[in-house]
């Protein structure tokens, strides 16, 4: 089967003319938000721990008094004042910090190239296990693991506990996988947050990976059938007799199913053009953000920014060592991105390889630990978790808006604005893409009419992807978030900034942001 490197061919609308923004989407739902309130109040000078609120205490009615207490000799007059029940009763929140306290990442290979040998457990089992050794944290103090993948396999049914027990971890490590597209790290980092807000863990393993090199192709209907049948025969005969009803098409593997929103049916890159025409993006500005994230990711890794993020990795057949992301171009320029043709829309689309982030191999993670842990171990955090949040959209209106919903919920959360985020790191999907979310967050009008807010501020561009962005860099899919987390933090920390944005667009209409706050500021 041919394979492409950015989608499908579609025909697409043919319009030449940019039309106007489609009505808004009916109201997305307001994720819950997480568990315990993690915002800490903006720091003047050094940081001070992060204010958790503690539930107020659990009050009961008079009948539940009598409940659970002896009656008094006289009856008194109730309280005059009593909550209704609070259930279920909480213990105390800590006034805890979640700190991570080290990351790794292997390099991006593009499909089909550096790691074409490689699977995506054996890729998640590398980083991993680099990283155990790198940090100097004991596998014994780890008690959960909380990792992801977003192209499922049939070889296993949980990542995360493969991870485990193939990286040298404790077999008594608690192991779950997760799953949100293409904020799959994110996911994973904030659910194992959650835990250790509620106080069940201390210490705990995060991360995503993933292999488009090794995409599981289904059978036809047809084939499957025969297959099945013929496991049945008892006889040779019998067996060979289960295919002699298949044609040549019932052959053919089908194409994922997860290459298109099943609801939709569009391509992301189709949903990502569409959103370029309805918010009327010029290709020259896509071109441009492309051009910017080579340049900055060139940059960062001819300056050694990427050095001690990035691991080696020496892949079968073990000729050679891969050591660096093979997608980062650093001799593009603008007319060279111009020439390309659209990828999507033939005739009149924007869309191209150059500005779209390629299908890509590799695998992150993160050690995350409670602030007093951290501590008591040793250990200097890169940073800390200041809150979090999630949005959805209807995947039938702009696909990749997610992010402008979570944003400000993120942000109003850690108590911050837009203007205080030292940097801010957008993951780049396809630049039409981040061109729509800027535009937007900017956009007065489109805040009021969606968001019921004034427009969040101005993006400082010299502050937007720093060292480059998914379109150089690659996007393994449940990779990714756990490389921007990493990669900021490291720049917080070396420009002396004290805290950042993350925002991440997924299928399915999801969106996902980020407020980190440098471990030393």
């Amino acid at each position: 089967m041919s394979k492409k490197k950015h989608g499908h061919r579609q025909g697409g609308p043919r319009n030449t003319q940019a039309p106007r923004p489609a009505a808004p989407p009916a109201t997305p739902a307001t994720p819950a938000a997480p568990p315990t309130a993690v915002a800490p109040a903006p720091a003047e000078a050094a940081p001070a721990p992060v204010e958790v609120a503690a539930p107020a205490p659990v009050e009961v009615t008079p009948v539940e008094a009598a409940q659970i207490a002896p009656a008094p000799a006289e009856a008194a007059p109730p309280p005059a004042e009593v909550a209704p029940a609070r259930a279920p009763a909480r213990a105390p929140a800590r006034a805890e910090r979640i700190a991570i306290v080290a990351g790794l990442r292997t390099p991006f290979q593009k499909q089909g190239t550096g790691f074409r040998a490689l699977s995506t457990v054996d890729l998640a089992t590398l980083v991993v296990s680099e990283l155990l050794q790198r940090s100097g944290v004991k596998a014994s103090e780890i008690s959960l693991c909380v990792y992801g993948q977003v192209v499922p396999t049939l070889d296993w049914l949980n990542i995360a506990r493969e991870v485990v027990l193939r990286a040298g971890l404790p077999r008594s490590v608690e192991a779950y996988s997760v799953s949100r597209a293409c904020a799959t790290s994110i996911q994973a980092m904030t659910s194992a947050a959650e835990s250790m807000l509620a106080g069940q863990h201390e210490v705990a393993l995060v991360g995503g990976a993933d292999s488009m090199s090794d995409v599981p192709l289904g059978l036809s209907r047809a084939l499957r059938d025969a297959l099945l049948k013929a496991q049945k025969g008892r006889t040779p005969i019998e067996k060979l007799q289960a295919f002699r009803a298949l044609k040549p098409r019932d052959l053919v593997p089908p194409i994922p199913g997860f290459s298109r929103e099943p609801t939709t049916g569009e391509q992301m890159g189709e949903a990502a053009e569409k959103m370029a025409k309805e918010n009327q993006i010029a290709r020259s500005w896509q071109d441009e953000i492309a051009l910017a994230s080579h340049r900055n990711a060139a940059r960062a890794w001819a300056d050694g920014t990427y050095r001690e993020e990035v691991m080696t990795v020496l892949a079968p057949p073990f000729r050679e060592a891969v050591g660096e992301d093979n997608i980062v171009r650093s001799d593009t320029t603008l007319d060279a991105l111009a020439r390309l043709k659209p990828a999507f829309d033939r005739a009149h689309g924007t869309i191209t390889a150059g500005n779209s982030s390629p299908l890509t191999d590799g695998a992150s993670a993160l050690l995350l630990m409670s602030e007093s842990r951290a501590r008591a171990l040793g250990h200097r955090p890169l940073g800390f978790l200041t809150s979090w949040a999630y949005a959805a959209v209807d995947p039938a209106w702009q696909l990749l808006m997610g992010p402008v919903f979570a944003a400000p919920r993120a942000l109003d959360r850690a108590g911050l604005s837009l203007q205080d985020m030292a940097l801010v790191d957008m993951h780049e999907a396809f630049a039409a893409q981040v061109a729509s979310n800027i535009q937007a967050i900017e956009s007065d009008a489109f805040c009021q009419r969606h968001l019921g807010r004034p427009a969040l501020g101005q993006i400082d561009r010299e502050r937007l992807n720093v060292n480059g962005g998914s379109i150089a860099l690659g996007h393994p899919f449940a990779a990714t978030g756990g490389r921007m987390v990493l990669s900021t933090l490291r720049e917080l920390r070396k420009r002396g900034g004290q805290h950042a944005l993350l925002t991440l667009c997924a299928a399915g209409g999801l969106g996902a942001a980020v407020v980190l706050e440098n471990g030393d500021a």
